[in-house]
């Protein structure tokens, strides 16, 4: 397997724009009742570009792809006015995509006009296995049998980079991490090789590895077919990495629209300006050895306005006893029951991991789908049990702690979840939800004591006390990480694991949010077990960093020299496959080639564990 992705001297050509376009959208309006959310909304598509399409959460991204697919009518949305205008041939009259019936746009979506859902839990039905889903699109808009849709089923899965294909084929959505469901998605839009894809937020969950991966495909298949891609997403650097022309919403409208290059060296709106400052970028951090929180660059609605000042994150207390120990942490499930009961196979999720958290420290977890990232993220927090090793908090083995110092334990360990919809109660007020913590761990007593710290916690993230009234759906994505911030304050914990929690979040929100936990661990002193793909997040906000592959620590030591220095092969993969916010920084689009590694093994079949060996002070790297 190719470890490098070289890189191109200059970016890509765009297609020309002699043609008429492929597809038009004209003075588009959609509303919610009263509540226009799109607004005299224009942009051309050519046949063989990728328009990127950027704004934050609400800007109206995602209600244009829907627009475009025929599909806002189910959410209880209105076109007011506008055209979607559609050219099957170059020659021929465009469709009014906005005046056809259900049954004429079924015979186009999916087949002509393709798209890749932001969440593919709720795209995929959780009662048929994967294999069918993927047949069902073939023998419905392609010609074939069902042995040959389940041959090109099995082509589609190994294209999108999925191990152990036969496999999964057998298996139901429910069964799939986050990233490999978002890879079934992708295989099942791009299954009958679309004229258009509309790619909503298809890179979010997966690792930079595989989202390199991804956009190669996507770029093959653009020069194969002809195809074009509109690319809703909030991540700068594959917009640099794949567009040729974007369009920036704000509350429903066009702020700015211009060549990627362009807009990248000379945006022009204030609110592109903001937008473009908030992103983090690789190597920003180089020959600093310390984290550092730099200002906030917000657009106030009229111009960019900048808050606060740089400050250097020096708070490790290192002369302390560590918040928490792992020593020689070993996780495995069970799997592949054979006929008489016995298990067959193991995934080996987590093999002889070892490192301590300091107070004040930010250790950062990083690797692929599968690394075993999360699941020491569970097994600190006690929600999955351990095969071996041991897990110390201050000092003391969970093994030799009593019932009521486990619970004691939950209270000082604050678990951040990716999704923060999932993990809010939509039944309950965000109030109730900040206060349970208080409650189950009996912090304080007194309905109007509880109720004022539940008001400090919500101004402490940067929300209003009369927020704690409302219920999560009324809120936005990076105002529910916040909420989910401030319930995790709430037991006033030591340590705090994030786990992906900023992956789902606008640049511009997310650069809020990694300030707020930087300004939280100077003032009480937090630890944080930092969970992310995100190699600029991750360089941006962590003292230490430990890479993990298939289980094992491959390479672990300060930020600075990790990623300054990376010692380790897979290390450098990692960072070499980060796209990089600039489009003259682009990258040959080469697949990778090779079996996909698999943390599942036959039973003694043991792994072997590679030591680490000290190359500079704390810097530490696996033998191979």
């Amino acid at each position: 397997m190719s470890s490098q992705f070289p890189r191109a001297e200059a970016p890509l050509q765009a297609p020309s724009s002699a043609q008429p376009p492929l597809l038009s959208v004209e003075s588009l309006d959609i509303a919610f009742g009263s509540n226009r959310v799109v607004k005299n909304l224009s942009f051309d598509l050519h046949a063989g570009q990728t328009l990127a399409i950027v704004g934050e959460s609400g800007s109206g991204k995602s209600m244009t792809s829907l627009a475009i697919m025929g599909l806002v009518q189910y959410l209880n949305a209105t076109i007011g006015s506008g055209r979607i205008l559609y050219r099957r041939q170059a020659d021929a009259a465009p469709i009014d995509l906005t005046q056809l019936s259900d049954k004429a746009m079924r015979k186009i979506r999916g087949k002509e006009i393709s798209m890749i859902f932001q969440e593919p839990m709720t795209s995929l039905n959780p009662v048929y296995t994967i294999g069918d889903q993927l047949t069902e699109v073939l023998q419905l808009h392609g010609d074939y049998s069902r042995a040959s849709a389940r041959d090109e089923a099995l082509r589609l899965l190994r294209l999108v980079r999925l191990a152990d294909a036969e496999s999964l084929i057998k298996r139901y959505p429910h069964q799939l991490s986050g990233g490999m469901r978002q890879r079934v998605m992708i295989a099942m839009a791009l299954a009958c090789k679309p004229k258009v894809l509309v790619a909503d937020e298809p890179t979010t969950a997966l690792d930079v590895t595989i989202q390199a991966q991804i956009l190669a495909i996507i770029r093959d298949l653009q020069k194969e077919l002809g195809m074009a891609v509109i690319f809703i997403t909030h991540d700068m650097g594959v917009v640099a990495e794949i567009a040729d022309h974007v369009v920036v919403m704000r509350n429903g409208e066009k702020v700015e629209e211009a060549e990627v290059g362009h807009l990248f060296a000379n945006p022009e709106a204030p609110y592109t300006q903001a937008l473009l400052a908030a992103v983090p970028t690789l190597g920003s951090m180089q020959g600093q050895t310390l984290p550092r929180a730099e200002p906030l660059v917000v657009f106030d609605g009229e111009k960019v306005v900048t808050q606060g000042e740089a400050t250097v994150q020096d708070t490790v207390r290192v002369q302390e006893t560590p918040v928490v120990s792992v020593s020689n942490l070993v996780t495995r499930f069970d799997i592949h029951k054979g006929f008489f009961g016995g298990v067959s196979h193991r995934v080996h999720a987590v093999e002889n991991v070892s490192f301590d958290i300091f107070p004040g420290e930010t250790l950062a977890l990083v690797g692929e789908s599968g690394s075993g990232k999360s699941t020491i993220g569970r097994t600190i927090q006690q929600l999955q049990a351990s095969t071996s090793g041991e897990i110390s908090f201050s000092g003391k083995p969970i093994s030799r702690m009593s019932r009521v110092e486990k619970q004691a334990l939950r209270q000082q360990v604050q678990y951040i979840f990716q999704d923060p919809f999932a993990s809010l109660d939509p039944r309950k007020t965000v109030g109730f939800s900040i206060a349970e913590p208080i409650h189950t761990h009996g912090l304080m007593t007194g309905s109007k004591r509880i109720q004022q710290r539940v008001d400090e916690l919500l101004e402490r993230v940067g929300l209003r006390p009369e927020h704690a009234r409302r219920y999560p759906h009324e809120f936005s994505g990076g105002q529910r990480q916040r909420i989910c911030i401030a319930r995790a304050l709430a037991s006033k914990p030591k340590l705090i694991i994030a786990d992906e929690a900023l992956s789902a979040l606008d640049v511009s929100i997310q650069a809020q949010i990694i300030h707020l936990m930087m300004q939280l661990q100077r003032e009480e002193g937090l630890a944080y077990l930092f969970i992310s793909h995100d190699m600029a997040v991750v360089e941006k906000m962590s003292h230490r960093v430990a890479v993990l592959h298939l289980g094992q620590i491959v390479e672990m030591g300060p930020r600075a020299l990790v990623f300054d220095s990376p010692r380790h092969a897979y290390t450098q993969k990692l960072l070499s496959a980060v796209p990089v916010a600039d489009p003259h920084h682009r990258r040959q689009h080469l697949l990778l080639e090779g079996d996909i590694p698999s943390p599942v093994r036959k039973v003694g079949d043991e792994p072997t564990v590679h030591p680490l060996d000290e190359v500079a002070p704390g810097h530490f790297v696996a033998t191979t």
